[in-house]
C-alpha cells in the first residue's frame, strides 16, 4: 500500500483509539467515510487517474477502506462492552448494606389497598380451614353463569338491564361479563373430583352504579362438596370465619331463610350491630351480610356429580361490603377514585407488623 495511504490509516487508527465513547467513534467514521470523508475522497479522485493507475490505486483505497471498517466494528463492540461494565457498576446494590429508613405510609412508601389487604386476610383464614384459592376467567358463557347454576331463562338477571353481554358469537352466544364468582365453582367441580374445599375471590361487573355498587366490584364465594355434608358444617364454617375476620369472639351470628336459585335450602346470614353507633357486635339490631346454602342438586347433577352421593355447600359475600363494615368506610366509590390521601388513610404498610395467620 502507498505510503499515503498507510499515513492515512495509521491517523484513523489513532483517532480510533483515542475516542473513549461511541459518539466520538462515530464522529471518527464520518470524518473517514462519511460523504465528505477522507477516505471517501479518495474514491472520487480514481476517476481522474489513468486506466492502469487507477486500477493499482483502487485496489489499494478499498482495502483501506475495508481494513478501517473492520477496525471501526472492533472499537465499537470494544467500547459497548466497556459502556455496559460501566452502567451495571453504576448501578450495583449491594444487598449486604442495612435497608434505607422506612417512614410507613410516607410520600415515597407504597402501600396495600384495602381490597387486596382483604382478600390476603380471606386467603389465610379459609387456608386455615383447608381451602385454596380457585379462579376462572372474567368473561363467561351463559351456560357457566347461568344455566348451570340452575337461574332460570327468566331471572332478571339474565336481563341487558342488570348484566354486560358482549357481542354475540357464532351460533348466537353472547358472552357475559361474569355476574358473580360461582361460574368458579362449576368449572372446578367439572375438573376436579370431590372432596372440593376451595374459595373464589374475584372481580364481577353488574349494570349498578351508587354510593353503595359498582359497575366492578368484587366477590368471594366459597363451595365444599364431600359425602355427608350438613348444614352444621356450613353454619360453623361462616360463624368461625366472621369472627376471626371481625376480631370479635362473641360476634352474634344469625341464619335466616332466603332463595338463591343454585341453593336449597339458602339463608341469609346477618351479624350483630348497633343501628345507632354502627358497632359491630353490640346493640340488638342485625346486619346482613352474606349469602349462602346447602348446593342444589340440579346444580351438582348439571357437573356430573350423583346428588345421592355428594353433597356440599357454596356462600358468597362482596369484598368491598366486608371491607368497608371492618374499617368503617362510609362510601364505595373512594376505592376506585385513586385518591392518594384516602389511601394513605385507609391502606395497610406493607411492613405492617399484623400477621394474617396471627388472626384471633
Amino acid at each position: 500500500m502507498p505510503d499515503d495511504l498507510d499515513m492515512l490509516r495509521a491517523d484513523i487508527e489513532a483517532a480510533m483509539a483515542g475516542a473513549d465513547d461511541l459518539r466520538a467513534l462515530d464522529a471518527v467514521r464520518v470524518a473517514a467515510l462519511g460523504k465528505s470523508g477522507q477516505v471517501t475522497a479518495l474514491l472520487k479522485g480514481l476517476g481522474a487517474l489513468a486506466p492502469e493507475e487507477r486500477r493499482a490505486r483502487g485496489a489499494a483505497v478499498n482495502e483501506l477502506k475495508a481494513g478501517i471498517e473492520r477496525a471501526l466494528e472492533n472499537r465499537r463492540v470494544m467500547l459497548e462492552a466497556f459502556a455496559l461494565d460501566a452502567r451495571l457498576a453504576a448501578e450495583r446494590l449491594d444487598v449486604s448494606l442495612p435497608p434505607r429508613p422506612f417512614a410507613p405510609m410516607g410520600p415515597e412508601a407504597g402501600s396495600i389497598h384495602p381490597i387486596s389487604r382483604t382478600m390476603e386476610e380471606l386467603i389465610a383464614l379459609f387456608g386455615a380451614m383447608g381451602f385454596t384459592v380457585a379462579e376462572g376467567p372474567d368473561i363467561e358463557g351463559d351456560w357457566h353463569n347461568f344455566t348451570a347454576l340452575n337461574i332460570p331463562e327468566h331471572h332478571p338477571a339474565r336481563q341487558d338491564h342488570d348484566t354486560f353481554y358482549l357481542p354475540a358469537q357464532e351460533g348466537g352466544r353472547r358472552p357475559v361479563l361474569r355476574t358473580h364468582t360461582s361460574p368458579v365453582q362449576i368449572r372446578t367441580m367439572l375438573s376436579q373430583e370431590p372432596p372440593i374445599r376451595v374459595i373464589v375471590p374475584g372481580r364481577t361487573w353488574r349494570a349498578d352504579h351508587d354510593a353503595t355498587h359498582s359497575p366492578m366490584f368484587h366477590q368471594v364465594e366459597g363451595l365444599v362438596i364431600g359425602r355427608d355434608i350438613t348444614m352444621g358444617h356450613l353454619k360453623g364454617c361462616l360463624i368461625d370465619f366472621l369472627r376471626a375476620f371481625f376480631g370479635i369472639a362473641d360476634l352474634p351470628v344469625r341464619f335466616r331463610s332466603s332463595y338463591f336459585p343454585f341453593t336449597e335450602p339458602s339463608m341469609e346470614v346477618d351479624i350483630g350491630w348497633s343501628r345507632k353507633t354502627g358497632d359491630l357486635g353490640a346493640g340488638g339490631d342485625w346486619l346482613e351480610i352474606l349469602g349462602s346454602g346447602m348446593v342444589h342438586p340440579k346444580v351438582l347433577a348439571n357437573c356430573g356429580l350423583d346428588p345421592r352421593v355428594w353433597q356440599g355447600f357454596a356462600f358468597g359475600m362482596g369484598i368491598e361490603r366486608i371491607t368497608m363494615l371492618k374499617h368503617g368506610i362510609p362510601d364505595l366509590r373512594p376505592f376506585y377514585e385513586a385518591d392518594l390521601r384516602w389511601l394513605r388513610h385507609y391502606a395497610t404498610s406493607p411492613l405492617s407488623p399484623f400477621t394474617l395467620h396471627d388472626a384471633p
